[in-house]
């Protein structure tokens, strides 16, 4: 399919053409959507090789085989589910009427919402793009996406890509700085999904709420890992650093920081050191490990850890190797004793800085954790039902881990999303699917029926009725 729009097209006439091509076909068939999945997803497999090196040219050094594990394995994950369930997503599902409005039916019937506007940011631009884009197609909508200026190469490709694949009035990628993103939010568009930091998620909902365009933010915040009383330390310091160093922590859902028993910092240091050696080996000539994406994010990063530091932390470097500004190469590295004042501990950190906080009885690190924005991820490490259990019921985030990191959100069966300061709504799989749904309630009355008995005038015979509706 070609791109059949002139290339200077503004927003609101490309928004218009799709528009008009979902009002030509408001409720494609499953066959139809189908076929845009799957031509989705040969696209992203012709382009591995090409994905991969517009995403080492963004950022400095980012490894073909993070792309791969996570980036277009979870999407190709998504695809698949999607094709496989997808038919049934569609089908309406009955509900209960009641016993008075029987003999009536009822049911939730699954409608397209027209037009979904897409805005990915650059920590994973192929997989915050392509994942929400998954479940719009397979509800049957229409899309905008609108990448990130921060990574302007793997912006540009896919939106070559995505190009060739899908006529511009049915899915169509902008570029552009942060005025073309205002200005995107500010459409009226049927749904919008942002992925981003908290702050910049406020002003994007400030944007819709002109058009009264329904959002889901997911956002970040401070997603906490708990190393509980009866947790295996090695096994959750080994999780936790793999879970810190991908991507160079570059990830909404990275532990931001861990609570641990008091006394057992100096073990999780050690562990931790020798983890990233077994991870990364050779650091600085290391091609596996991400660079940080822009120098002003490196150097917000060195602030972060400066400011600590002169607050009274104590840096403890995982790696040998220094910071190297020039290759914008940030080696993880532990933090203690930094007070809650300080940037460090009231930032997102998004990078590989840990700071470790350590904690007397459970009930503390429980507390700890609620006196804070709720996080969009938490990550328990314990193997004591009871303790777990406690963590689940008195702790409030958008996802949980128990003993692991991240991987949440690969689960094909669970919804993606915040709460609170870390976003709202949720997608992935069927609450994808629903979340770009209008999921329309229908009653269809029966020809013979009672409502008769319910209308004016109100004599004798509505009052006996009303007596034994409530009575029963």
């Amino acid at each position: 399919m070609k791109n059949d729009l002139p290339a200077d097209t503004t927003l609101a006439a490309l928004l218009q053409a799709q528009r008009e091509a979902y009002a030509r076909e408001p409720y494609p068939s499953w066959e139809t959507r189908a076929t845009h999945l799957r031509a989705l997803r040969a696209m992203l497999l012709e382009n591995v090789d090409a994905f991969a090196a517009a995403l080492e040219a963004d950022f400095g050094q980012r490894s073909k085989a993070e792309l791969l594990l996570s980036e277009l394995w979870l999407a190709k994950s998504e695809i698949d589910s999607a094709l496989k369930h997808g038919k049934r997503w569609m089908k309406p599902q009955r509900r209960a009427t009641g016993i008075w409005l029987r003999p009536a039916a009822a049911k939730v019937v699954a409608q397209p919402l027209g037009v979904v506007g897409i805005v990915a940011p650059w920590n994973y631009p192929l997989l915050l793009a392509v994942g929400p884009l998954i479940c719009a197609l397979a509800a049957g909508n229409r899309a905008m996406i609108k990448m990130s200026e921060l990574t302007p190469r793997t912006a540009e490709l896919l939106q070559q890509c995505v190009g060739r694949t899908f006529a511009r009035d049915h899915v169509a990628v902008v570029t552009g700085d942060a005025s073309m993103g205002a200005a995107f939010c500010a459409l009226p568009l049927n749904h919008l999904i942002f992925t981003g930091s908290t702050a910049v998620g406020r002003e994007v909902m400030l944007a819709a709420a002109a058009n009264l365009t329904p959002v889901t933010l997911e956002l970040g915040g401070k997603s906490p890992a708990i190393v509980g009383p009866h947790g295996r330390l090695p096994a959750a310091v080994d999780s936790i650093v793999a879970g810190k160093t991908l991507n160079a922590g570059q990830t909404c859902i990275a532990p931001d920081y861990v609570l641990v028993p008091r006394g057992s910092e100096q073990a999780f240091i050690d562990r931790a050191r020798s983890r990233v050696a077994r991870l990364y080996p050779r650091f600085a000539a290391n091609r596996d490990y991400t660079s940080i994406v822009s120098e002003r994010h490196f150097a917000r990063l060195q602030r972060l850890a400066d400011e600590a530091v002169a607050a009274g932390a104590v840096l403890h470097p995982l790696t040998d190797a220094p910071p190297d500004a020039a290759r914008r190469l940030f080696p993880p590295c532990v933090v203690t004793q930094a007070p809650d004042t300080c940037a460090l501990m009231r930032e997102e950190i998004f990078g590989p800085l840990l700071p470790l906080v350590p904690y007397e009885t459970l009930d503390d690190a429980i507390r700890y954790v609620n006196a804070r924005p709720r996080p969009l991820a938490l990550y328990l490490f314990e193997d004591e039902r009871g303790s777990v259990e406690r963590v689940l019921r008195e702790t409030v985030s958008g996802g949980v881990c128990v003993n692991e990191t991240l991987l949440h959100i690969a689960c094909e069966g669970l919804p993606f999303g915040g709460v609170g300061a870390s976003g709202m709504g949720a997608y992935h799989g069927y609450d994808g699917f629903k979340a770009f749904s209008q999921m329309k309630p229908v009653l269809v009355q029966s020809r013979l029926n009672a409502r008769a008995l319910l209308l004016p005038p109100y004599g004798r015979r509505f009052h006996a009725v009303m007596r034994l509706m409530f009575k029963l």
